[in-house]
């Protein structure tokens, strides 16, 4: 099973942002901004300011982990409580089928918990007013270049990196050995959560809005 050892050890407590840049920024390989229709009305700058506020247990943020032969993973992490939600591409990374895989994910959880996403410019979310229709979830779009905007996702991709090192073709990985790994994910205790794990920070706060409902 790929990233057998990992599995077998405790993963390191954080990790710095995973961009993998060693010299300058690289030209923009994004299409011109008259050329991203998707991007109008859905820039940071768009975002609801209450958004802004981590007492407000909504905001998640976006991406994808690929690999070759168009093979990739989903990978979705709550701003607050870093619990995280990845799912296997079945070898298809066009914007309906990326969108299609986000919708199954975030159903999983109860709508409060799944009101906003943050994701970079890639056209894997061209579609994203589909699939904000399908799930009254909006998508917002980062600045060209801004990784740090999105940082907790870079975190997240950079540990799953741990498991599934650059150059993995996860056409080749089980679905269940993706859960297996979310699953020690979420209940790896973190230091920014003060040593609780994903899993419990996401439960207080479901238990939460139980009471108040």
């Amino acid at each position: 099973m790929q990233g057998k050892d990992a599995l077998r050890h405790e993963l390191p407590v954080e990790k710095a942002l995973r961009s993998g840049r060693t010299g300058r920024v690289p030209q923009s390989k994004l299409p011109r901004r008259s050329n991203r229709p998707w991007l109008e009305g859905a820039r940071l700058s768009n975002r609801p300011a209450e958004v802004e506020d981590r007492a407000v247990p909504e905001p998640w943020k976006g991406d994808l982990a690929v690999g070759p032969e168009n093979s990739g993973l989903v990978t979705l992490v709550k701003w607050r409580t870093r619990f995280a939600l990845v799912g296997r591409l079945p070898g298809i990374r066009a914007s309906m089928t990326v969108s299609e895989l986000m919708q199954r994910m975030i159903h999983s959880l109860p709508s409060e918990f799944t009101k906003t996403i943050t994701w970079d410019q890639g056209q894997q979310m061209a579609q994203h007013r589909r699939f904000t229709i399908a799930t009254e979830c909006e998508m917002y779009f980062c600045d060209p270049h801004s990784p740090w905007q999105r940082g907790s996702n870079e975190n997240l991709n950079g540990l799953i990196r741990n498991f599934y090192p650059n150059g993995t073709n996860f056409n080749q990985v089980a679905g269940e050995e993706i859960a297996q790994m979310q699953d020690l994910l979420n209940d790896r205790p973190r230091k920014t959560l003060d040593w609780a794990t994903p899993r419990e920070k996401l439960g207080a706060l479901l238990t939460g809005v139980a009471l108040a409902s």
